[in-house]
């Protein structure tokens, strides 16, 4: 309720005739969202400033406010001081919430009924998994709003090979080969579909040439298991955010998971009586049983006790700041380019995917077999765990051939 926020001015705030009338479920909206009380009295405030700037503007019905309206009104406050364009943003998040905003015109991206297709299609048909699907579709939507980009009226029925040349050429820009290729292999499967559905000419998906990516051409992106350790100690666990990241890179190094599968985890997927905890590979969707060890167990407590915020949400690790939502799978990437920058390591790598690799490095020169390595990381074959055997320096030192008499003569010559 307004009226503990702002004891004398509340009545001034209820009555203004745009927003007043959802202010009290605004701030009701905030207070489960995690915000704070300074927080919550500021966005009330600033909604003055936004129903002045739509009075200017003779919309003074809430009953006339859109979606694209409030963005309208977050451009505007986005060049200005003040904070603004902020409150605009989480008054805008909190209408969709509630679906209090009268229905947008026609959409603004003229492909999106096709676009809607395509990911149908890759659903139902192809049955692929949720993190490939948002892959391919935001490769299908760069491609067609760098068209819309380069020429506004233009139509799939005009896309022609250099159309798609021009898309590359940009792609190739931004991406590595390793990248792009998977670009490539994007574009092609859409422009197979839209050409089954008869929106392209036929033909267009065998004009893409593939970048070559030789098979094993790199070795995985290792470090030692010193710095793995090292940066473990290097976090600072006496705020709510240290913990968390800590007990995100402890699984990680301890199980070797990936970012995403980490990022999914609920609740419910720990067994404490049973010492287990459950993953569902968002890569595989094969379901991987691993054991809880005491220090995970450890910091899982202490995080879940002292950091984790009150929240009906099942899912185990939750943003640090409000909106108190869960996080998703980039937040694991971006905590481990901060917890780098600020642990002073000289860490190369950006991805947290490297730690991965450095877990399955690890148990390798420990003497684990080469199957059990497997089975911990969730591989469905052994040669997906046979790369890091060219890591072992060691045991390729013990089968190295002798150099024959001619070259080493040939050499010294």
């Amino acid at each position: 309720m307004i009226c503990e926020l702002l004891p004398t001015s509340y009545a001034r705030h209820l009555s203004l005739p745009l927003l007043g009338s959802v202010l009290d479920d605004f701030d009701d909206w905030l207070v489960a969202q995690g915000y704070r009380f300074g927080t919550r009295q500021c966005y009330v405030l600033r909604c003055t400033a936004i129903e002045a700037y739509f009075h200017k503007r003779r919309q003074r019905s809430f009953a006339t406010l859109t979606r694209e309206s409030l963005r309208k009104c977050w451009r505007y406050f986005r060049q200005r001081p003040g904070g603004v364009s902020g409150t605009v943003g989480c008054l805008l998040r909190f209408l969709q919430s509630r679906r209090m905003l009268a229905p947008n015109p026609p959409a603004e991206m003229p492909f999106d009924a096709s676009v809607a297709a395509y990911l149908r299609h890759l659903t139902e048909v192809r049955g692929l998994s949720p993190i490939t699907i948002e892959q391919h579709a935001h490769t299908a939507c760069q491609l067609l709003r760098f068209q819309i980009d380069s020429d506004s009226a233009f139509r799939l029925a005009d896309l022609t090979q250099t159309h798609i040349e021009r898309f590359i050429i940009y792609a190739g820009s931004r991406f590595g080969r390793g990248t792009l290729q998977h670009v490539a292999a994007q574009v092609r499967g859409f422009l197979r579909f839209l050409a089954l559905r008869g929106e392209i000419s036929p033909g267009l998906d065998r004009q893409i040439d593939t970048p070559r990516a030789y098979r094993l051409q790199y070795l995985p992106r290792v470090l030692p298991w010193e710095t793995v350790s090292a940066l473990l100690e290097s976090i600072d666990r006496r705020c709510p955010g240290g913990l968390r990241d800590y007990v995100i890179f402890l699984l990680i190094a301890t199980y070797g998971l990936r970012g995403c599968d980490v990022a999914s985890l609920r609740l419910d997927d720990v067994d404490w009586h049973a010492g287990e905890i459950h993953i569902n590979q968002s890569k595989t969707r094969h379901p991987l049983n691993l054991p809880l060890t005491d220090p995970v167990a450890a910091a899982l407590i202490a995080y879940l006790q002292e950091a984790r915020p009150h929240t009906a949400c099942r899912e185990i690790f939750m943003s640090v700041v409000a909106p108190i939502l869960p996080i998703r799978r980039q937040a694991v990437g971006y905590a481990f380019r901060f917890r780098v920058g600020q642990s002073g390591l000289a860490i190369p790598f950006r991805g947290v995917h490297c730690l991965r690799h450095s877990y399955a490095t690890h148990l390798l020169r420990e003497g684990i077999p080469l199957k059990t390595i497997g089975d911990l990381l969730g591989h469905r074959s052994t040669e997906s765990t046979c790369v890091y055997l060219r890591l072992d320096l060691e045991e390729l030192r013990e089968v190295a051939l002798p150099l024959p008499a001619s070259a080493i003569q040939e050499a010294m010559s």
